[in-house]
């Protein structure tokens, strides 16, 4: 099944975006590769954060990114408590608010904030108000990607192609996939709604967006399967399965809306 297991942030600053993300959800592991760091959000999600021209020269892809990416990182945490703390630690370490913590009208508690790399994260709760101490050190129950798409039917018939099984669908305001243990929630959202929810005004337009998100496959084999299933559904495979470093393989594919994939093999 396709699912994120690693969501990979390019950035033209990747020790400034490593300490901000440090700082901000204080790791449980950071692990340093070259010019590659891979943090462990509490052994819910990996985040990764690299230089963007390094993640664009590996797909084969231009690096230029919109300000807004078009898509959000989702973090979700048990209390309206740690949805402030959060976004107060983003906001002392550099990133924009771009929604105060509030309540959600549908969705509990939350707050949107754009960090200094770029990428937008939106916190929150499903409680309205705490149940009970808040956590020193908020951890998250569930990491996600929030893709915004021109047609969410279309974008979840290339996912499903890929083997990916549907858990919510509200049609065509947001569907999502059944997450899998240690894997990111996906969802797909209208782009326009996406971008309104999120507090930007551009919907995000195309190309390079400035992240990865990186599936890890069992063997090379699964690899190549799952790009020679890309393009038959509707995206392209922009980079084929090659050893890039000792003993992993990998390439990159590119889904209908422009988002980059990577499936590696280690």
């Amino acid at each position: 099944m396709l699912l994120p297991d690693v969501i990979t942030i390019g950035a033209t600053d990747p020790q400034a975006a490593h300490a901000f993300y440090k700082s901000v959800f204080l790791p449980t592991g950071v692990e340093h590769r070259d010019e590659r760091v891979e943090l462990d959000l509490h052994g819910v999600a990996q985040l990764a954060v690299c230089p963007s021209e390094a993640l664009a020269a590996e797909a084969n892809v231009e690096p230029k990114a919109p300000g807004y990416r078009g898509y959000v990182l989702t973090y979700i945490v048990d209390q309206p408590s740690e949805v402030r703390s959060i976004l107060d630690a983003a906001a002392q370490h550099g990133a924009s608010v771009l929604k105060p913590a509030k309540k959600a009208m549908f969705a509990g508690f939350s707050g949107v904030f754009q960090a200094p790399d770029g990428a937008v994260w939106k916190l929150a709760s499903s409680e309205k108000k705490d149940t009970g101490p808040a956590q020193e050190t908020p951890v998250p129950s569930e990491v996600g990607v929030l893709l915004g798409v021109a047609d969410t039917k279309a974008s979840t018939a290339f996912y499903q192609a890929l083997g990916m099984t549907v858990d919510r669908d509200y049609g065509s305001k947001y569907i999502d996939f059944k997450p899998t243990s240690g894997g990111c929630r996906l969802g797909l959202m209208d782009g326009g709604m996406l971008a309104k929810d999120a507090g930007v005004k551009e919907s995000g337009g195309a190309g390079f967006r400035a992240a990865a998100f990186e599936r890890v496959a069992a063997s090379r084999d699964e690899v190549d399967s799952l790009l020679a299933a890309v393009t038959p559904a509707g995206g392209h495979v922009a980079a084929a399965g090659a050893e890039t470093s000792p003993g992993v393989y990998s390439g990159y594919f590119v889904d209908p809306d422009g988002f980059l994939w990577r499936a590696t093999s280690a």
